[in-house]
């Protein structure tokens, strides 16, 4: 292998051009130096890359193999600088996120929007999971960043880390969230009473099922408090919970917003303890040991400036 490409990008042109002059103000070089550097590539790999003619400089079948793959790759790397132009101009590129069901509605949504309006050029990817699974990706340089819902009491503060998954990773808080329980007209018999926690362990629940922020973090507060559950349904979206709450199959455990409009239009309500489920975040958390795009971080800057 030679160690001077530069003979090469001079084989390249020369060849191109058919001709030392036509190569030499192509390359804004001199003529000579054109000459030396086709010669030392010659000898080097000791064979006659061109025929000198009155025409100019034709290539020997030996110079036409050569040319077939060098042109391949320097025409690859001219490709691979004008797309590396595109992506610092913001025309290209790609954001990969992680994001629940509940922070792509309720948190990213309009921010996505905002940035296909700004960067239609840059392709965004979501891979949708629970907090938990979506950590996993990021751990795996699956996606560049994630937006989750903190399911410990120690999470929620700025900067702290999910030693669990066998990574620091660095947490913004940016939205509140509030967990609660929701109920129809069955249930109305709690309404407008502070009611004791253990009365949980008399009603039929709705949950979340499997491994989800909202589960753990819920769990645990009830778990503390001396309260253990037994849910009546796991379901697979905080939507159906409310589904299910409206049709009086038995009370919801669901992040606010999800029932926020039944509730303000009295088809639900919400049930009221004489202790408060302590509210949480929603966050962006992302790996700072490793590099992030220039459309990445384009994105963060924009939810981070305006959340």
């Amino acid at each position: 292998m030679i160690a001077n490409l530069e003979y090469y990008k001079v084989f390249y042109f020369v060849a191109k051009c058919g001709g030392i002059s036509a190569a030499a103000e192509e390359l804004n070089i001199s003529q000579p130096a054109v000459s030396q550097q086709i010669k030392q590539l010659e000898k080097t790999l000791e064979v006659s890359l061109f025929r000198r003619t009155s025409r100019g400089m034709v290539l020997t079948g030996e110079g036409e193999l050569l040319f077939r793959f060098v042109s391949r790759g320097y025409e690859q790397m001219e490709l691979g600088e004008q797309r590396l132009k595109q992506v610092l101009r913001l025309d290209a590129g790609e954001v990969r996120i992680g994001a629940s069901d509940m922070t792509l509605r309720f948190f990213l949504l309009p921010y996505l929007e905002k940035y296909h309006e700004l960067y239609p050029g840059i392709k965004v990817s979501v891979t949708n999971g629970p907090t938990p699974e979506t950590l996993n990706y990021l751990e795996n340089d699956v996606i560049d960043f994630g937006i989750v819902s903190t399911f410990d009491n120690s999470e929620t503060k700025e900067g702290a880390a999910v030693s669990s998954y066998g990574k620091d990773f660095s947490y913004r808080n940016v939205r509140e969230i509030e967990d609660i329980f929701v109920a129809g007209r069955r249930f109305t018999s709690y309404k407008n009473h502070m009611i004791d926690l253990k009365e949980l362990e008399k009603m039929p629940l709705i949950f979340l099922e499997g491994d989800t922020s909202t589960g753990k973090y819920i769990k645990n507060f009830l778990s503390e408090n001396g309260v253990t559950i037994h849910p009546e349904f796991e379901l697979a979206t905080s939507d159906m919970i409310v589904q299910f709450a409206l049709r009086n199959l038995g009370v919801g455990c669901v992040v606010r917003d999800f029932a926020r409009e039944y509730i303000e239009s009295g088809v639900l309500f919400e049930l009221r303890f004489q202790r408060m489920i302590p509210r949480r975040h929603m966050c962006i958390v992302t790996d700072e040991n490793r590099p992030m795009s220039i459309a990445a971080r384009k994105l963060l800057e924009l939810m981070i400036d305006t959340a």
